[in-house]
């Protein structure tokens, strides 16, 4: 029977474990059997690098860390040689990179695991780990951010060049002959705008300066 001392150190191992596993942003539970010290070394080494912890736990202590925070449904697969790996930070790269080693070591098979506190089928971890990880999505959102901008820089070195080959010292000689059409276009408008009030007005001065007349006519007594 074990003692008090070994029944306390278990203890404090199981409230370790259910406290990680309550923090993990995504639990990827996966089959350890036949791995090389080599292999467990590397990916020991790459998962650490990015702040995910990989261990190789034990299952009674694990399945009891898993029931005490309503993982139940963990039970099966804590069976075998079983490894951990989790994040408490990143959601994606646990699953990403346990399904990177999945294929480039045979002996690691990924089992089951939890997603944001839910137990999650090995569909739901193969599609989250289809995810691109959080650099990949920064350089996206950067890239669409600065597309305008390097599509003005482009057409600007492009009005740049048309101005050397045109033999230009200015780009706004490449620029101008449009400015410049667009002036005259102006200039014309406004000289048929300021005829035509011309005209309005002469025409009004007409019909004042013969009005008194035609008053005359009709005030005159006829003979």
């Amino acid at each position: 029977m074990p003692s008090d001392r070994i029944l306390a150190q278990k203890q404090e191992q199981v409230k370790n474990l259910a406290e990680e596993f309550k923090s993990a942003q995504t639990l990827v539970i996966a089959s350890s059997r036949g791995l090389t010290v080599a292999q467990d070394t590397e990916m020991r080494a790459t998962m650490r690098e990015v702040g995910i912890t990989f261990k190789v736990v034990k299952n009674s202590l694990a399945l009891r860390a898993a029931q005490e925070i309503g993982l139940d449904e963990l039970t099966e697969v804590f069976v075998g040689p079983t490894a951990i790996a989790y994040s408490t930070e990143d959601i994606v790269m646990p699953a990403k990179l346990a399904k990177q080693f999945a294929k480039k070591f045979e002996p690691f098979e990924i089992k089951g695991g939890a997603i944001d506190g839910v137990v999650s089928t090995l569909e739901e971890i193969d599609r989250l780990a289809s995810i691109p990880d959080q650099e990949t999505l920064y350089t996206q959102l950067a890239y669409v951010l600065n597309f305008p901008l390097t599509k003005f820089a482009a057409t600007l070195k492009a009005v740049i060049d048309k101005a050397e080959e045109e033999g230009k010292d200015q780009v706004m000689d490449v620029v101008a002959p449009a400015g410049a059409t667009a002036d005259v276009s102006d200039e014309t408008a406004d000289a048929a705008t300021a005829a035509e009030v011309t005209s309005e007005a002469e025409a009004a001065t007409t019909t004042e300066e013969s009005a008194p007349a035609e008053a005359d006519a009709e005030a005159a007594p006829a003979e």
